[in-house]
C-alpha cells in the first residue's frame, strides 16, 4: 500500500491496536472501528495554510492529512465545493453571516463522494495484491450512486443494496454508472441485512464505519471551511445527521487543524435529524453514550432515515466534545427550508440537506446564536436527488 508521508496507521477506537493500511475492515482483534492516525509534527510549516494545501484538485489538495497520495487517488475532483452566502437567511436568523457549504456540487451530488474517493483509492490499491471483488454496501441511495461511480472509475465491480423506497434518481444512476443493484423490500435496515443474506460470497465492504475511510474523507470539508473563511472558525456548523459519518468527520477535521496549528479551537457542531427518526437526538437529550434503535422510523427524508446509525456513539461524543447539540425538526420544516433555499438563495438543496436550515431556524428560536455569529449550514445533497419530493411539497400547498 502506497500511503502518504504523515500516515502512521489505522487505530481501533475500542482497543487501541494499530494496523497498517492493508487492513480493509474493522479491527481484527475486537471488531471495533478503525480510524486513520498521523504524525502531525511536520505537516504544516509555522501555521502556514499554503504549506498545508497542495496543488492537487478538489479535496486531494489536503493529501498531507489523508492516508494516500493524490498521485494514487481514485478521484473525480470531489471537494472544493463553494461556500455560498445566504443573505436573506442571515437576516431572518438574526446573525451576521450564514454561509451554505454546498456539497451538492460534488461529482454525484453528495458529500459522500469525499469518503468514497478515499475508500475506492484503498480498494484500488488492495486490488493490486488480492481479489477484492465484489465491492458491496447497503445504502439509502446516495452512497450507492457514489460507490458505483468511483468503483467504475477504478474498474471494479460493485453491488449496492437499496431499499425499495430509495429515490429513483439514485437507483437509475447506480446502473448508469455501471454498478449492480439489488432493490430490497422495506427500509434501510432491511437493505443492511440483505447484503450478507443475498451475497453468497466474500466481499469488500464499502459500508460506513466498516471501511475506515468514509468519515476520513468527510473531514476534508472542515479543512475547506476554515480555508474559505480565511483561517477563521465559524461560530456554529449545522449539519444533517444520518449514519454519523459527517458529524464524526467534521469533528476530526477541525481537531486536526488544532493539532497542526491552523486553528485555536473546534467550533460547536449541531446535528439535525427528522423528528420521526432521531436516534442521535434522543440519545443526546438523555445524556446517554449509546444509541437506542428508533423503533418506527417514518420520514420522507430517506437519506436521514437511519434508525441505528453505525457511527451514532462516535457522533454523540463528537457533539459533546465540540460543545454542540442535537435537534429534531419536522419533515414539513425540512421540506419548506429546502424550497426556501432554492427560491431565495439560488441554492438547490436536496431533502436531506434541508435539515440544516430547518435546524438552524430551530436553534435560532431557542436563542442559540449571537448577532455577530457566522453560521455554516452543510447542504449534503443536490436538489436534483429529490425534485419530485420537493415539488410534491409545493403541490400540497396548492402551488
Amino acid at each position: 500500500m502506497q500511503t502518504s508521508e504523515a500516515f502512521s496507521g489505522l487505530a481501533c477506537v475500542d482497543c487501541g491496536t494499530v494496523y497498517g493500511a492493508d487492513v480493509s475492515g474493522r479491527c481484527p482483534d475486537c471488531g471495533g472501528f478503525l480510524d486513520a492516525q498521523y504524525d502531525y509534527r511536520d505537516v504544516v510549516a509555522d501555521g502556514d495554510w499554503e504549506s498545508f494545501a497542495g496543488e492537487a484538485s478538489g479535496m486531494w489538495a489536503f493529501e498531507a492529512l489523508l492516508p494516500f497520495r493524490a498521485a494514487d487517488a481514485v478521484t473525480a475532483a470531489e471537494g472544493r465545493t463553494p461556500l455560498v452566502d445566504a443573505l436573506r437567511l442571515a437576516d431572518e436568523l438574526g446573525v451576521e453571516r450564514v454561509a451554505v457549504k454546498d456539497e451538492g456540487r460534488n461529482p454525484t451530488g453528495t458529500f459522500l463522494d469525499r469518503g468514497m474517493s478515499l475508500t475506492l483509492t484503498a480498494a484500488d490499491q488492495h486490488a493490486e495484491t488480492e481479489d477484492v471483488e465484489p465491492l458491496a454496501l447497503a445504502t439509502p441511495g446516495n452512497a450507492g450512486q457514489s460507490a458505483a461511480a468511483y468503483a467504475g472509475r477504478a474498474g471494479l465491480r460493485s453491488y449496492s443494496f437499496v431499499p425499495s423506497r430509495s429515490a429513483f434518481s439514485n437507483k437509475a444512476m447506480i446502473n448508469v454508472h455501471g454498478g449492480e443493484m439489488r432493490v430490497v423490500g422495506g427500509r434501510y435496515p432491511q437493505a443492511l441485512d440483505a447484503v450478507n443474506e443475498q451475497l453468497a460470497t466474500e466481499y469488500y465492504s464499502l459500508q460506513e464505519f466498516t471501511t475506515p475511510y468514509r468519515h476520513e474523507g468527510a473531514k476534508t470539508l472542515a479543512f475547506e471551511l476554515v480555508a474559505e473563511l480565511d483561517g477563521q472558525l465559524p461560530d456554529a456548523v449545522v449539519v444533517p445527521a444520518s449514519t454519523g459519518e459527517l458529524v464524526v468527520g467534521l469533528e476530526k477535521g477541525f481537531r486536526e487543524l488544532v493539532e497542526v496549528g491552523l486553528a485555536d479551537d473546534v467550533p460547536p457542531l449541531y446535528a439535525v435529524q427528522p423528528g420521526n427518526c432521531a436516534p442521535v437526538v434522543a440519545a443526546f437529550e438523555r445524556g446517554a453514550e449509546t444509541i437506542e434503535p428508533w423503533e418506527v422510523p417514518d420520514t420522507i427524508c430517506g437519506e436521514l432515515e437511519v434508525p441505528t446509525p453505525a457511527g451514532g456513539e462516535l457522533a454523540l461524543a463528537a457533539l459533546r466534545e465540540t460543545g454542540g447539540d442535537a435537534v429534531a425538526v419536522s419533515d414539513d420544516d425540512i421540506l419548506a427550508s429546502a424550497v426556501a433555499a432554492a427560491q431565495h438563495e439560488s441554492i438547490e438543496v436536496g431533502v436531506a440537506g434541508g435539515a440544516a436550515p430547518a435546524g438552524a431556524w430551530a436553534l435560532a428560536e431557542e436563542g442559540r446564536f449571537d448577532a455577530d455569529d457566522t453560521v455554516v449550514l452543510v447542504n449534503t445533497e443536490s436538489g436534483l436527488k429529490t425534485p419530485d419530493v420537493l415539488r410534491s411539497h409545493l403541490m400540497g400547498q396548492g402551488i
